[in-house]
């Protein structure tokens, strides 16, 4: 249940969107660029990221509406719950795992990082780009989750695969159409 006041109880993001729009424009194009720009990953890994950082942080509405973007851009039902409860065999691309076991360092632990955390993401094929970016959306995600949980936002049934879809459509730069209604 929505915390503010000024909203309804079973308020989503939009309408805090909407019912605060000063800093949306800014935040919905970090978004479209860090989910949607160019990266080493695709847009199908990021939404993983996105939805791993938030499952870690057991942030419902994220998990569940970034899970289903994932999912939308094919990445296997299940997966991202597999990789969260037990990332060795989860059936990820090899590539990946030193990705998200830094990324849950990085969300459970940030003052314990070290230089050999991110060489394990190096030794497995990629480059400062995609250490750079995976860094970016993780703290973009620790951000929301904070937001979204500290404001009391919760997702009903069904959203996920609704705003998941949609995510996929439109992107994040489309949800600002969405709030000009």
């Amino acid at each position: 249940m929505s915390y503010l006041r000024s909203l309804p109880t079973d308020a989503e993001l939009l309408h805090v969107f909407k019912a605060f729009p000063a800093l949306v424009k800014p935040l919905l194009e970090l978004h479209e660029q860090l989910m949607r720009g160019p990266s080493p990953f695709t847009a199908a890994e990021r939404e993983l990221i996105a939805a791993y950082v938030s499952g870690l942080n057991e942030c419902d509405y994220c998990y569940g509406t970034h899970s289903a973007a994932a999912e939308a851009f094919g990445v296997p039902a299940g997966l991202i719950a597999k990789a969260i409860t037990d990332l060795d065999s989860a059936p990820l691309p090899e590539r990946m795992k030193p990705v998200l076991r830094y990324l849950s360092k990085l969300t459970r632990t940030p003052a314990k990082m070290l230089p050999s955390d991110a060489e394990a993401i190096f030794d497995a094929g990629w480059d400062d780009g995609a250490l750079y970016d995976a860094v970016l959306v993780c703290a973009l995600f620790n951000f929301m989750n904070r937001m979204v949980d500290g404001l009391g936002i919760q997702t009903k049934p069904g959203y996920p695969a609704i705003a998941g879809k949609r995510l996929r459509e439109i992107g994040y730069a489309g949800l600002a159409t969405l709030l000009e209604r």
